[in-house]
């Protein structure tokens, strides 16, 4: 209540900063998410089948992906707080989209690693930059402003699922030449945005000499757990959803459907849960979403029909109605290192859970798909323990 009130004191009207830079950035953001995150996992069959590879050798398709693009981004985040590079904008998408296009043309199993390598660096090289760019676009609605950047990602990855069944299956590998246009697309947004980008980098930099607060480094650790163990959640969920309906005895095509309505509903869940961040206490808004995420995560294996498509969109909805959240709670706790804050909660959480997903095929082999999805339920409830642990908002805003 008292945060509340104080909330009302220090900003009466939550308004955005530069809203048509926030929405082409929130466009790139599709466009590029569309490319990596959210095709490349989908891709791995028809990668198996043309250049005849082992499960192992596909496998380490997702891992180059993943460790280039996510892991990456807080060392790129860590390069931009010292000194923000706007050509980064420019340069990642470009790499994204050259990276993903060319890998439908090549010759060999090792260039393929080298050109998603090439894909998943400049999606590395794309994102701080980007939720720099989101952060000074904000103004005073920083929840609602993060919330707008990430839905375009999390759509991203929804779409980039069904493109495999709608599109790729038809055109082969080689169907991936048409995201060139994309990538051209991407391009002409944030050059288009780039004066105004340029212009607010020096006004947020004056902005920083001003900030005398310290890092609350114990809170972003917590904050990094919380997020691990959402992805984990999330990422297992989409990832062997369509194992479980294929043991069901349903088709492939079924657990698709199923898996973009669970990442839609998340998508959704991000939007609404980030306008809500900016009026209510952002600690309790992670810790509710994640307490109330428990309930739908232990029923899904249980439930059949129109009522499993009504618990996935709310599981989905629940689990990441706090990913704009997180994102700002943590450069509250980091006001100096947006580049860093922002490549921990996004990439590396995402990177964080494609390992999390290995470990979680490794105990579907041993103990059943249904085990596992009973065991996700955990996930959730272990970071609502640790969101209690997390600083206040009232404490960091007096830190600061």
């Amino acid at each position: 209540m008292n945060l509340a009130l104080n909330r009302a004191h220090e900003v009466p009207v939550r308004r955005l900063g530069a809203k048509r830079e926030l929405f082409f950035l929130s466009a790139t953001h599709f466009l590029n998410d569309v490319m990596t995150t959210g095709i490349v996992p989908a891709l791995l069959p028809l990668y198996k089948s043309t250049f005849h590879l082992s499960y192992l050798q596909a496998g380490l398709i997702l891992f180059v992906s993943m460790i280039t693009s996510s892991i990456s981004q807080p060392l790129f985040g860590v390069i931009t707080d010292k000194k923000p590079k706007s050509w980064f904008l420019p340069i990642g998408i470009c790499l994204t989209g050259f990276g993903l296009t060319a890998s439908g043309f090549a010759s060999a199993y090792w260039l393929l690693l080298i050109l998603i390598g090439i894909s998943g660096i400049g999606s590395g090289i794309f994102h701080p930059e980007a939720s720099r760019g989101a952060y000074m676009a904000a103004g005073t609605a920083r929840g609602m402003a993060q919330a707008i950047f990430q839905v375009g990602g999390n759509f991203g990855q929804s779409v980039g699922v069904l493109l495999l069944p709608l599109f790729l299956i038809a055109t082969g590998l080689r169907g991936l030449g048409w995201f060139s246009l994309a990538t051209v697309v991407g391009l002409a947004l944030v050059l288009s945005i780039l004066p105004w980008y340029k212009q607010s980098l020096v006004q947020n930099e004056a902005r920083k000499k001003t900030i005398k607060g310290r890092n609350h480094l114990a809170g972003l650790m917590l904050l990094t757990g919380v997020v691990i163990l959402r992805s984990w959640t999330q990422i297992g969920v989409a990832g062997f959803l369509p194992f479980l309906y294929l043991h069901q005895g349903f088709s492939l095509k079924h657990g698709d459907l199923l898996t973009f309505i669970f990442l839609f509903a998340g998508a959704v869940g991000t939007l609404i849960g980030g306008r809500f961040s900016d009026r209510i206490s952002r600690k309790w808004l992670l810790l509710v979403s994640m307490a109330i995420t428990v309930p739908f995560a232990w029923i899904l294996p249980h439930v059949h029909g129109v009522l499993s498509i009504i618990v996935l969109f709310l599981f989905g909805f629940f689990v990441l109605s706090s990913f704009a959240v997180t994102v700002v709670y943590g450069q509250m706790m980091f006001p100096k290192n947006i580049g860093l804050v922002s490549g921990l909660m996004v990439g590396f959480g995402i990177g964080a859970g494609g390992i999390g997903a290995t470990m979680i095929g490794w105990l579907s082999d041993q103990f059943g798909v249904y085990t596992i999805f009973n065991f996700l339920a955990f996930l959730p409830l272990a970071a609502a323990a640790l969101c209690l642990l997390l600083p206040s908002e009232k404490k960091l805003l007096q830190n600061q």
